[in-house]
């Protein structure tokens, strides 16, 4: 089931004219799917985690594995690492299955403090990302996605079509 199916207040119904896809609700891409570059399906997002302070989306809590989504481990994805796929509405992770299931994760009766910065760095050097904590880029400003520029053009989105990395550019 894509955003597109759970929009239950008609935000995505007229592309261009509404926030999506440049701005989303969170309860839309909760149970979005997630692939990785190799086209791997990985699960789907469970949990959109914010940070308070400063109001980012720090991770995104992906559920892999199991049977029938029961048994599968949960794992705290940071948000950077992965790509929304508009033209198959779902996200890509550049990371292959095998690697995903070596990740560091966690059950759902056992979160780690995500607040840790100790936890924090572990999940990004495992990713190759930076931390939501850090300023994009080099010169500290986030990535440009005006109305001047299309959206299929800024680091935030990938297409299936072509030679892609999930990781932003910075």
């Amino acid at each position: 089931m894509s955003y597109e199916d759970r929009d239950t207040y008609g935000m995505y119904k007229s592309y261009g004219k509404g926030p999506g896809p440049r701005l989303m609700g969170a309860d839309t891409l909760i149970g979005e799917d997630v692939y990785s570059h190799k086209d791997e399906d990985l699960g789907d997002i469970k949990e959109i985690m914010l940070d308070m302070n400063s109001g980012k989306v720090a991770y995104a809590v992906l559920a892999f594995g199991g049977v029938m989504g029961m048994g599968g481990k949960l794992f705290a994805v940071p948000w950077n690492a992965l790509k929304l796929d508009t033209e198959n509405k779902r996200f890509i992770l550049s990371v292959d299955k095998e690697r995903l299931d070596s990740a560091p994760g966690f059950n759902k009766d056992d979160w780690p403090d995500m607040a840790d910065p100790t936890w924090q760095n572990r999940i990004q050097s495992y990713y190759g990302t930076k931390s939501y904590t850090e300023p994009y880029g080099e010169s500290g400003k986030e990535p440009k996605d005006t109305p001047d520029i299309p959206y299929d053009e800024t680091p935030y989105t990938e297409s299936q079509t072509g030679n892609y990395d999930s990781r932003r550019t910075r």
